[in-house]
């Protein structure tokens, strides 16, 4: 436990990136800590807890099948860091909706999407009062997705709002069932950091359909794609100009051969253009 805080903390102060209270939103991976804590470090080494109360989590979901959202029943998501109580109120509100599904206790301890952001999350908001209200994304349809970020839009207005949307890249080779390879590029590696580049320079656009347009051309395997598309379409549908940028990107490992395989890890944050 005294292990990961240091970790955290040294991985946060290696960024050498600067809190901004106009940061309101962060895309991070999800993987181990040993694999991508490194990267992850760059987006929430943005992120300024002083005015935050709430954060909502956007989360894949990798084991259980839903063509919905799904909200947390939980009351408390614990953390080796410290505890983040979920905001029962908010989630009632949510759930008032009519749209959103619940997801039941193991299908949430199952689900690790959302579970590797909190203990970044904990360290960031140490000494602060802050909830979380969890979302598991489903496989939502392209009309599902832009009904959701109507829904949520809203809560991006709310200064005291922040949101954490949970992603990894590329994962290529035989294991993942993926293996685009432009020979244009060069290494194989090379060929996977362009695509990677290109999806994350459509995400940087904002537009929602045409990050949709990319994922069915090359069909790139990011796992957050359907929180990252809900997140677009509340940005896009919420009244604060808010823009994403990619702050740092890196591979599990270097892709050389057709026998290998990589994750690739991208960090961003979304920030009030004023």
């Amino acid at each position: 436990m005294e292990k990961l805080s240091t970790d955290l903390e040294e991985w946060l102060r290696a960024t050498g990136l600067t809190k901004s209270p106009d940061v309101r939103g962060v895309i991070a991976p999800h993987a181990g800590y040993s694999y991508s804590g490194r990267a992850a470090a760059y987006a929430f080494a943005n992120i300024d807890p002083t005015n935050i109360s709430r954060i909502f989590l956007l989360g894949p979901s990798h084991h259980y099948y839903t063509p919905k959202c799904a909200l947390s029943t939980a009351t408390v998501y614990k953390t080796p860091i410290g505890d983040l109580p979920v905001d029962v109120e908010m989630i009632k509100e949510i759930r008032a909706m009519g749209k959103f599904g619940m997801m039941d206790l193991r299908v949430d301890e199952a689900e690790h999407s959302m579970e590797m952001h909190l203990p970044y999350l904990a360290k960031v908001f140490e000494g602060h009062d802050v909830k979380v209200v969890p979302i598991l994304v489903g496989s939502a349809s392209a009309e599902n997705e832009a009904m959701y970020g109507e829904l949520l839009a809203k809560y991006v207005d709310d200064p005291k709002n922040f949101f954490s949307v949970s992603s990894d890249f590329c994962h290529w080779g035989s294991r993942f069932n993926y293996m685009h390879y432009d020979h244009n590029h060069g290494p194989i590696h090379k060929s996977i950091e362009a695509l990677d580049k290109m999806g994350m320079d459509t995400i940087e656009t904002g537009d929602p359909d045409a990050f949709k347009k990319y994922l069915l051309e090359f069909d790139n395997t990011i796992c957050g794609r359907h929180p990252i598309s809900i997140f677009l379409h509340m940005l896009k549908h919420c009244s604060s100009k808010i823009k994403i940028n990619f702050l740092r990107y890196e591979q599990s490992s270097q892709c050389q051969t057709r026998r290998d395989s990589s994750v690739s890890y991208a960090s961003a944050a979304a920030r009030l253009e004023n």
